[in-house]
């Protein structure tokens, strides 16, 4: 019997000291607004709804990094009065071991909102509701396409060009 590690077959569990691995240290709600200005009135309304999203990263420590994800929704009924708004900044704390350089912002601004994504999704459709609507339930958002956008309007910027619309 080995005595190199704790797992089966003397390993680790399969995990090698130097894998690349992203891993979750813990998630939270930093802000949370709701704003229902014309309750009761609008109870029964089924408004239209746009859907703003925003994410930042930023290193705290070595392998340490917090990864915003905002949601700005807004809903309006047909004739444009205000019915709702919802701003919630949710994040996450993750450690990032052995992510090489070139896809670390990758992994924190597409797998790790991925992660996130979820768990905002139920906080939007328990405020929605608590607030006297239907829970709305946000479509699963594409982060690697929010990030492909946002890389190319980067380089455009860098290159001198206008931003395509």
């Amino acid at each position: 019997m080995s005595e190199q590690g704790n797992g089966p077959n003397g390993g680790d569990g399969g995990m090698e000291a130097d894998a690349p691995r992203v891993q979750v240290i813990g998630q939270y709600i930093k802000d949370l607004s709701f704003e229902n200005p014309s309750a009761p009135g609008n109870l029964t309304a089924r408004p239209q709804i746009e859907l703003g999203v925003d994410l930042q990263a930023r290193q705290l420590e070595r392998e340490h990094y917090e990864v915003e994800l905002k949601l700005r929704i807004s809903a309006q009924s047909e004739d444009n009065k205000p019915v709702f708004l919802l701003e919630l900044l949710y994040a996450g704390l993750f450690q990032l071991h052995a992510i090489p350089e070139e896809v670390r912002q990758q992994v924190l601004l597409i797998e790790a909102p991925h992660i996130l994504f979820p768990f905002a999704r139920r906080i939007v459709a328990d405020i929605v509701r608590d607030g006297g609507m239907p829970p709305l339930m946000i479509e699963p958002i594409d982060f690697a396409a929010l990030y492909r956008a946002k890389a190319m309007q980067m380089q455009q910027m860098r290159s001198g060009g206008q931003p395509e619309a």
